[in-house]
């Protein structure tokens, strides 16, 4: 099983013409998510990879039973396409593009909150089950195997590190979510780990944080009623005192968001907290039940 993905999503791909969309189109398709339109105005009737395009979500859903929608339009128009994506009956919207303007964010966040609609990011590298064989993102292919492990993140090119360090130590993904590093985003910590909390596949859960914010403490006395194990990984242990590092999430405001308060929080509320990447798999393997 997995979480709000899965082998039967219909997925749609918005700005499919553009490079990024192409690209990522093909990658999504090869890994066997089932793609079934793309959008970009004034060019349907065009086929990108085999994928019909059409000019509105609204005609794309119409001729496919699309559900659910991957975001590679530039972030000037990105709140518009989350908007027409939620509007006609998109239930997933994965928002990958950065540097959307911060209200922007808090108008598409509301809006899905109002209609019951999923969106994950912005700036996120998006979700993947690979149990299910589907992605809605950018993460390589590779990477990734069926498992019973379910993964949260807020950084990218970590939670790549650590899937794979776990796929080499024969411990699979049921599936792996990507926040996104936003100030504003549509999934925190706590909404994800309700869904792997309702999940039968997912027996052990791990977290990947990094400084600045709330979110980890947020989520740290969410965990004691999640029921699973947790196995948190935090960045930014080196990061200099003052400085703005990465995300535009990874800001420490007035003592709060740091490293030592995030670990501290997460384990007083029972998750095992590992100070390097490849620690994970194996305080992972320490968690899970012995076969």
């Amino acid at each position: 099983m997995s979480i709000l993905l899965n082998r039967d999503s219909r997925i749609i791909v918005q700005g499919i013409t553009g490079n990024q969309g192409r690209f990522h189109t093909r990658q999504m398709l090869a890994y066997g998510s089932q793609v079934v339109g793309g959008i970009s105005p004034t060019k349907g009737g065009q086929q990108i990879e085999g994928v019909p395009v059409f000019d509105t979500v609204h005609e794309a859903v119409t001729a496919t039973g699309a559900d659910a929608s991957i975001v590679f339009v530039p972030a000037p128009f990105a709140k518009d396409a989350a908007f027409e994506a939620m509007e006609n009956g998109i239930r997933l919207v994965v928002m990958i593009p950065e540097h959307i303007p911060v209200q922007d964010s808090i108008d598409i966040v509301a809006r899905a909150k109002a209609l019951g609609v999923t969106v994950i990011g912005p700036n996120t590298f998006g979700i993947i089950s690979p149990g299910e064989q589907t992605k809605m993102g950018i993460m390589p292919n590779h990477i990734y195997r069926s498992g019973p492990v379910g993964v949260v993140a807020r950084s990218g090119t970590l939670s790549y590190e650590i899937a794979f360090s776990l796929t080499n130590a024969n411990l699979g993904q049921s599936t792996v979510v990507g926040m996104g590093g936003d100030p504003v985003v549509g999934q925190t910590f706590i909404t994800v780990l309700e869904h792997f909390r309702n999940d039968p596949a997912t027996t052990c859960v791990v977290m990947v944080g990094e400084i600045g914010g709330s979110a980890e403490e947020e989520a740290a006395e969410y965990l004691e009623t999640l029921g699973k194990p947790v196995v948190a990984y935090l960045a930014g242990r080196a990061a200099p005192a003052g400085k703005r590092m990465g995300h535009a999430g990874a800001i420490i405001e007035r003592g709060k968001g740091t490293l030592e308060s995030k670990e501290k929080a997460l384990r007083a509320h029972g998750a095992e907290v590992v100070t390097m990447p490849w620690q994970v798999a194996e305080a992972v393997r320490g968690m899970l039940p012995s076969k």
